[in-house]
């Protein structure tokens, strides 16, 4: 399935599961989720497009609960950022020397600019950035940050993040004009999760020049 379909039509494939596999949508939501923020190698699934999609479908198909999806994909979150840490923190410093296809060294060092000008607060904000909320945890686990401090930066990030979008589509996501638009919203949402990023990249680039 490709990538790109998968993530502009995630309300129609994600209908399709519920269709096939009925409450096991729970779990296949909770794997996504945890392999998103659990390995570092899969930045490109989707996120925010999918929780939002599962709070429209809870509300308009009755299959899931919406408080028990929130729950639980908290619940997936949580323990993936917490071994995308530990991963970091076992393999530590040199994987900043790492350039493959699977993990680009770009992204690390971005991702660890940001980190050392936010802080711990950087686990929060990078839940809603694509490819950030990925390697966030990885980059603070390899910084040996103190994982108590990790952890409540985790827990945090992860209820506003899937609690928000999960709640937006709940209540907003089955309105006639955005189901009549759900492709269009859905590249909205992209375009808004990607734009601090972009805004920081072009800023430091600006600063450069100076």
């Amino acid at each position: 399935m490709d990538i790109i379909n998968f993530i502009l039509n995630i309300d129609q494939h994600l209908f399709d599961f519920i269709v096939q596999y009925g409450k096991w949508i729970y779990a296949i939501l909770f794997i996504i989720i945890f392999v998103e923020t659990g390995l570092v190698v899969m930045p490109f699934l989707p996120g925010d497009s999918m929780l939002f999609a599962a709070g429209a479908l809870a509300a308009s198909t009755g299959v899931m609960d919406p408080t028990v999806l929130i729950i639980l994909l908290c619940v997936a979150a949580i323990l993936g950022d917490t071994l995308n840490y530990h991963i970091g923190r076992y393999i530590g410093p040199r994987v900043f020397e790492m350039d493959s296809r699977f993990i680009k060294k770009e992204h690390l060092t971005k991702t660890q600019a940001f980190f050392e000008k936010h802080g711990g607060k950087t686990i929060i904000f990078a839940r809603f950035l694509p490819f950030f909320r990925t390697f966030a945890p990885f980059v603070a686990g390899a910084s040996s940050m103190n994982y108590r401090h990790f952890l409540m930066f985790n827990v945090v990030g992860a209820i506003l993040w899937i609690s928000s979008f999960i709640i937006l589509g709940y209540f907003f996501g089955n309105l006639p004009i955005v189901k009549d638009n759900f492709t269009h919203l859905i590249i909205g949402i992209i375009i808004l999760s990607i734009l601090p990023a972009i805004f920081e990249i072009v800023r430091n680039r600006y600063k450069k020049t100076q």
